[in-house]
C-alpha cells in the first residue's frame, strides 16, 4: 500500500517545534568580532525574540493554558530578584540592559520552549538538532587543532572554539558538552537499534573535539553529567554503552595521538589548583573573593545588574591580572577585560543578592527535582512483570530503561546536571548562551509538563 502524501495536517504536530530548531541552527553561523564579548547581539540573539512571538501566538490560537502553576511559579520567581537587582543598578540603562538579558535566557526563552515542544517526538527532534549543532561545530574545532587556525593555547594556534571565536572559548564546549549529553541520553531508548547506534557514534566523535577544547570546567560538568545519567540508566544497562563510549573515545584520541600531552597537562592541572595555579586560576580565585565582597556589602539585592566590572577593582585583591589575552582564530592579538567572576552562582550573589541566588539558582534545583521525578515516573521499577510493549525481560532484570520516553528523561537530568556543574566555573555570556536559554526551556517541558502531555513514540 502506497505511503500517505505528507500533508500540512500530518506535518501539523511538528512545527510548532521548527522555530526552535532554526535558533539552534542559527548559532552554527560565524561570530562577528566584538560579539564574543557577551556585548553585542547576534542573529540568533534576534531570532529569539521571534521564538517568543512564536510562542505566544501558539498561545492565543489553541486557547489553552500555556503553563502548568508549577512552571508559572519557577518562571515569575526569578523575575523579583531580577527586578529589584535591576533597580539596584548604578543606571537605568544599565539595569535594563542587564534585566532583558536575564529574562531573555531564564524566563522568556526557556518559559517559549515548554510551550512550543508538544510531545517526545519533538523533544527528540531539538535532541537530535543539538547533536547536529554539536557535529559541525566539533568538527570544525578539530579542524582548527589539526591545522593550526583555532585560539591560542600555550602559545599555539590549536585550542578548538569552533565559529565562536578566541573571545568565546566556551562557546564550543558547551554545544559539544550538550550534543554529547544529548547523544548518550538518545541511546538509551528501548527497542531503538538504530538510533542507539547512531547515538554512541556520535556520543564517540563528541568526544574529540571536547577534549581538543582545553575546558577544565567543561571537563568536570560533562564527567559528573555521563555519570548522573549512566547511574540514572542502571548499572548493568548503562556499564555497556559506557564501554562503547569509552572504547571509541580511546581510539579517536590516545589512539590517533591527538593533543595527547597537552591534554594530560591540562588534565594534570585540575588537581593542582592550590599548588601551583597558573594566571587563569589565580584571577578566578582573586573574582570569587571579590564577589563575596560585594555581597557582603549589600546581602539582599547586591550591586547591580552588570554592576560587578563597575565593583571589581574596589573588592579584589593585587594578584587579580588586567585581563585575558586572547588571539588566534582569524583575531587579531587582544587584552580581554574581566567582566565577571567566571562562576554563574557568585555572579548572581554579587549582583543580585541572596534575593537573585534563592530565586533563580533555587529554581534551577527545583527543576532538576521535577526532571528527576519525571524519570522516576517513566521507569518501571525492578522485577516488575513485563507488560505489553512494555520493557524486554532483560531490562527489568538489570533495572535498566523502560519507558520508551526514558532517553527524553535521562537527557533531561543530563543537561541539568552539566549546567548545574559548569555554573560554578563559568556564567552567561556570548552567543552560546542562547542555546543555554533552549536547553533549559526543553529540561523545563520534561520536569514541568503534565501527568497527561503527549508521549510521542
Amino acid at each position: 500500500m502506497p505511503a500517505a502524501p505528507l500533508s500540512l495536517r500530518t506535518l501539523r504536530p511538528v512545527l510548532t517545534v521548527v522555530p526552535l530548531l532554526l535558533l539552534v541552527a542559527l548559532l552554527a553561523l560565524p561570530v562577528p568580532a566584538g560579539d564574543g564579548e557577551g556585548s553585542g547581539s547576534t542573529p540568533a540573539d534576534a531570532f529569539s525574540a521571534l521564538v517568543v512571538g512564536c510562542a505566544l501566538v501558539h498561545v492565543v490560537r489553541t486557547a489553552r493554558r500555556p503553563l502548568t502553576r508549577t512552571a508559572a511559579v519557577l518562571f515569575g520567581l526569578p523575575v523579583v530578584g531580577i527586578a529589584a537587582a535591576a533597580c539596584a543598578s548604578s543606571s537605568a540603562a544599565t539595569g535594563l540592559t542587564g534585566a532583558a538579558r536575564y529574562l531573555q535566557v531564564f524566563v522568556l526563552v526557556p518559559a517559549a520552549a515548554v510551550v512550543l515542544v508538544r510531545d517526545a517526538r519533538q523533544f527528540r527532534l531539538l535532541a537530535w538538532a543539538f547533536v547536529a549543532l554539536a557535529l559541525f561545530q566539533g568538527t570544525l574545532g578539530v579542524h582548527q587543532n589539526l591545522t593550526g587556525t583555532g585560539a591560542s593555547y600555550t602559545g599555539e594556534d590549536i585550542r578548538a572554539v569552533g565559529t565562536f571565536g578566541p573571545t568565546d572559548v566556551m562557546g564550543m564546549a558547551t554545544v559539544v558538552s550538550y550534543g554529547l549529553v544529548a547523544a548518550l541520553a538518545l541511546a538509551f531508548r528501548p527497542h531503538a537499534p538504530r538510533q542507539r547506534a547512531a547515538a554512541l557514534t556520535c556520543a564517540g566523535l563528541l568526544t574529540v573535539p571536547l577534549a581538543l577544547s582545553f575546558s577544565r570546567g567543561a571537563w568536570i560538568a560533562t564527567a559528573a553529567a555521563v555519570g548522573t545519567l549512566l547511574l540514572l540508566a542502571g548499572a548493568r544497562y548503562a556499564l555497556r554503552t559506557a564501554l562503547v563510549a569509552v572504547a571509541a573515545a580511546v581510539v579517536l584520541v590516545a589512539g590517533l595521538g591527538v593533543g595527547s600531552q597537552l591534554l594530560q597537562d591540562r588534565l594534570s592541572s585540575i588537581t593542582q589548583v592550590t599548588d601551583a595555579p597558573d594566571q587563569s586560576v589565580t584571577d578566578r580565585y582573586a573574582m570569587w573573593a571579590a564577589s563575596v565582597d560585594m555581597w557582603r556589602d549589600r546581602p539582599v539585592t547586591g550591586v547591580g545588574l552588570k554592576g560587578f566590572p563597575e565593583h571589581r577593582d574596589g573588592h579584589a585583591s593585587l594578584a587579580l591580572s588586567s585581563g585575558s589575552d586572547t588571539a588566534g582564530a582569524g583575531s587579531e592579538f587582544r587584552r580581554q577585560p574581566l567582566l565577571s567572576p567566571h562562576n554563574m552562582y557568585l555572579l548572581i550573589l554579587s549582583e543580585q543578592g541572596l534575593l537573585g541566588l534563592l530565586t533563580l539558582a533555587g529554581g534551577w534545583l527545583a527543576l532538576l527535582a521535577c526532571a528527576v521525578r519525571g524519570w522516576a515516573r517513566v521507569r518501571v521499577p525492578r522485577g516488575r512483570a513485563r507488560e505489553p510493549g512494555g520493557p524486554s525481560s532483560a531490562d527489568v532484570a538489570t533495572g535498566g530503561p523502560s519507558s520508551a520516553d526514558v532517553d527524553c528523561a535521562l537527557m533531561a537530568c543530563g543537561l541539568l546536571v552539566w549546567q548545574l556543574v559548569d555554573f560554578m566555573y563559568a556564567d552567561i555570556g556570548g552567543p552560546s548562551t542562547v542555546l543555554t536559554a533552549v536547553a533549559l526551556g526543553a529540561c523545563a517541558w520534561w520536569g514541568l509538563r503534565g501527568p497527561d502531555a503527549g508521549a510521542a513514540r
